[in-house]
């Protein structure tokens, strides 16, 4: 982590952006140095600036950072790479909101976690290839809930700590993971999960990308994780994201083109 001298050098990925008064913008990064933090790039707007063209949102950047009165300021930036493909396909660019979203909700500014930037940096790539998106979207939020400090559980019943056997069980997103067949039925709070949709979510759990991806759940299977994940997140979050509404929306639009 930098120590506080005035100028340092960062590497981060570009979450957002806004204008800021006539010619500046406000930036927001999730940086390997310093997790995530706000920044300003004064002049970037004007026509000569040669710093816009590399601060767009799902960018890799090397920045020089200042430390100004209230913000860092960016006086210097380079693009790593720019993950062209994520702006080309709109329902690439809802995925990739997804992924940055999720990261902003579940991570507090300046506190660094080279961990998670890792597991960022990795999934953007993977979304560039436009392939088992499901997979990669599951790994990382399982992922990202295990750096965060919200690792579902899966291996033993939540309420009696029996282990979970090879059948459909339940979850409860309120006690953080599965029920066996016998505590799930009373839970007012649990919901039904299968046998294959569970065995593939421990899988990805405790696996790497690589050991993840040759195992191919049916269709079905990741629709039934996808909701299992979002109503876990949702509990945990005490609110809905905004960018599986916009998927919801975008997909049957595509869909019938």
């Amino acid at each position: 982590m930098p120590g506080q001298e005035r100028s340092f050098r960062a590497e981060a990925v570009v979450l957002n952006h806004w204008d800021y008064g006539e010619a500046d913008r406000m930036v927001d990064l999730y940086t390997l140095e310093l997790g995530k933090v706000r920044t300003i790039a004064k002049g970037v707007r004007k026509a000569h600036s040669r710093k816009a063209g590399h601060l767009e949102p799902f960018t890799r950047v090397s920045l020089l950072l200042a430390r100004g009165r209230d913000l860092l300021i960016i006086t210097q930036a380079e693009t790593i790479d720019a993950y062209l493909p994520l702006r080309d396909d709109l329902l690439l660019v809802g995925y990739t909101s997804y992924v940055i979203e999720l990261l902003d909700r579940f991570t507090f500014p300046e506190e660094e976690n080279r961990a998670i930037y890792r597991l960022l940096t990795n999934t953007l790539p993977r979304l560039t290839e436009n392939v088992d998106i499901p997979l990669v979207l599951r790994y990382y939020e399982l992922n990202l809930l295990k750096l965060t400090g919200f690792r579902p559980q899966l291996f033993n019943c939540v309420q009696c700590r029996a282990e979970i056997k090879p059948q459909d069980q339940y979850f409860s997103s309120e006690q953080g993971g599965a029920l066996c067949p016998n505590c799930g039925p009373g839970n007012a709070r649990s919901r039904p999960v299968s046998m294959q949709a569970l065995k593939y979510l421990r899988h990805l759990q405790r696996s790497t990308y690589a050991e993840a991806r040759k195992v191919r759940p049916a269709e079905q299977v990741h629709r039934e994780m996808e909701i299992l994940m979002q109503d876990y997140i949702t509990y945990l979050l005490e609110r809905r994201l905004n960018t599986p509404v916009f998927l919801r929306k975008v997909k049957p639009k595509i869909n019938h083109e």
